[in-house]
């Protein structure tokens, strides 16, 4: 009769008594195991010596626990028989584990279900996205009634933030997106022989549209997304709980700052963004197509007019709102841990892009009903 070995020799297939030897350890087990049978191919003992074991672990515990005809008194008892009184421990302990049930993976959703997870998740978002408007209105009048509330120290530092330092990237991505339109817009009109209204198309572009909705878009990855962090971090590490606790409002306190710094600073970047999309179309039809900038601008007086300049104008509180609001909204909205802090932070820049694309589509559309 053979005893069943660990890391010390070769382990076989035994007659009661099992007497183990050596290692009965996770890493001293292992090339046993790989030649021992398992399950019912393993062969029953009744008696167990344990004197032999030099060490023994979790690992070599169960595998007595699971050989056949053996229990955990068994065990218990053979220790003790054999002055182990760690083993002895150690059996209590594995015994009296729970035992939790093998995790089941959950079935693959279909793709109706995935769509239909999707668009509910959609409608809670804009549920909520109202709700917070409407504790935004509120918060708005009471800053009406009593305008000592006003937190001005923090409005102005996010006015420097969120404006100020986000002049050059604005500034210059307009001036690529006039340049663009206008290169285009004389390489086209140059095939009907009416190059020189490159200069009616840069300004009407540039004013009515893709000023005020590059500004935006640029604000909604800038900004949105560092409001959705910072209001999010605090959530994280209960700043904002403590804020409560000490009797501060957090939605005065973090929320109106960024709001009326963003709606009183968005106004002028778009500005910025329209005589920068202005200078990049000149920029590129003053040498291409010989036009002075006297001319250009004379052009742009007297064709375009201050008509779409207002009209681009006007879309800029709106989407100041948008994006300040859904930024804000979703910084509350995280939850405790990191991985929620990073999807709350990029549902904040995609929905305020996807926002703001619509918005400036509804405007398009109340402007052609109008005939403007």
């Amino acid at each position: 009769m053979r005893p069943l070995t660990g890391s010390s020799g070769p382990a076989s297939a035994l007659e009661p008594p099992l007497s183990p030897t050596g290692d009965w350890t996770a890493t001293g087990l292992t090339p046993a195991l790989t030649r021992l049978p398992h399950g019912p191919a393993l062969p029953p003992a009744d008696q167990l010596d344990l004197t032999q074991v030099r060490r023994m672990d979790t690992a070599g515990i169960v595998l007595l626990l699971e050989w056949p005809g053996q229990t955990a008194a068994a065990v218990v008892a053979a220790a003790l028989a054999a002055d182990r009184p760690d083993i002895a421990h150690l059996a209590r302990l594995v015994a009296g584990a729970p035992v939790t049930a093998p995790a089941v993976r959950a079935p693959e959703e279909g793709w109706l279900v995935s769509v239909g997870r999707r668009v509910a998740s959609f409608g809670d978002d804009l549920v909520e996205n109202l709700a917070f408007y409407g504790e935004l209105l509120i918060a708005l009048g009471r800053l009406l009634r009593h305008p000592a509330r006003l937190r001005l120290a923090p409005t102005l530092t996010q006015i420097e933030r969120t404006g100020l330092d986000a002049v050059p990237i604005i500034g210059l991505a307009n001036v690529f997106v006039g340049a663009t339109i206008a290169f285009l817009g004389a390489s086209l009109l140059a095939q009907f022989g009416a190059s020189v209204f490159a200069v009616e198309l840069v300004g009407v572009s540039v004013l009515r549209e893709f000023a005020v909705l590059i500004t935006a878009i640029i604000l909604a990855g800038r900004s949105a997304s560092s409001f959705a962090a910072e209001i999010g971090a605090m959530k994280m590490t209960q700043e904002i709980d403590a804020m409560r606790v000490m009797g501060v409002d957090p939605f005065d306190s973090l929320v109106l700052p960024r709001f009326l710094g963003m709606l009183a600073i968005m106004p002028f970047l778009a500005l910025l963004g329209m005589i920068a999309g202005l200078a990049g179309g000149l920029l590129v039809l003053w040498p291409v197509l010989d036009l002075s900038p006297e001319f250009f601008l004379t052009r742009i007086v007297d064709n375009v007019g201050l008509k779409h300049f207002w009209l681009g104008l006007a879309k800029a509180p709106v989407m100041a709102v948008v994006v300040a609001a859904i930024g804000c909204r979703h910084g509350f909205a995280t939850g405790d841990d990191v991985d929620q802090l990073g999807r709350h932070v990029t549902s904040a820049v995609v929905q305020a892009l996807f926002a703001i694309l619509a918005i400036d589509a509804v405007f398009a559309l109340i402007f052609m009903e109008m005939g403007l």
